[in-house]
């Protein structure tokens, strides 16, 4: 689950649990609908993340990529992350899109209070989010592409099918 404060600058997401592909699709819409409406600066606190899958963090890198393209560039800030989930980001090559934040501060987050809901998608849905992740990770360290090349010709093989 996702708790957020989108009125704060930046805006500060909190993610308690797991996030994964499952609670992927209502972050990725909360993004979007946050950039259209101007706000570039952003702050994920991981203190309550239990775990993170890699679509996850392909929702997270295509964050990193579109507000690298706002002018003036956008900030993504990955703060209170624990060991694993540190290693998980760095092992992806995602430290050198977003900044990642070792501190124990992470402003604002305990002023996160508005849970992300998110609606059932079908099963194409879920596998267009997939594959749109895991082509963000190889888009964002092309070494990335061996790792998950399986992932990727299943799901295009999927989304394709219909």
């Amino acid at each position: 689950m996702y708790l957020v404060d989108p009125s704060s600058d930046p805006v500060v997401v909190r993610i308690e649990g797991r996030a994964s592909f499952l609670n992927s699709a209502c972050l990725r819409d909360f993004v979007a609908q946050m950039m259209k409406a101007g706000r570039t600066r952003f702050v994920v606190d991981f203190l309550r993340c239990t775990s993170m899958d890699s679509t996850f963090l392909g929702v997270l890198a295509g964050f990193a990529l579109e507000l690298r393209k706002c002018n003036p560039k956008g900030s993504l800030v990955l703060t209170r992350m624990g060991q694993r989930n540190l290693e998980l980001v760095r092992n992806l090559g995602l430290h050198k899109l977003l900044t990642v934040d070792i501190s124990e501060g992470a402003a604002g987050a305990e002023a996160c209070n508005t849970p992300l809901v998110c609606g059932d998608r079908g099963e194409l849905e879920n596998a267009r989010l997939v594959l749109e992740a895991h082509e963000n990770l190889v888009a964002a360290d092309e070494t990335n592409r061996g790792k998950f090349q399986d992932v990727l010709v299943f799901m295009k093989n999927r989304v394709e099918q219909g």
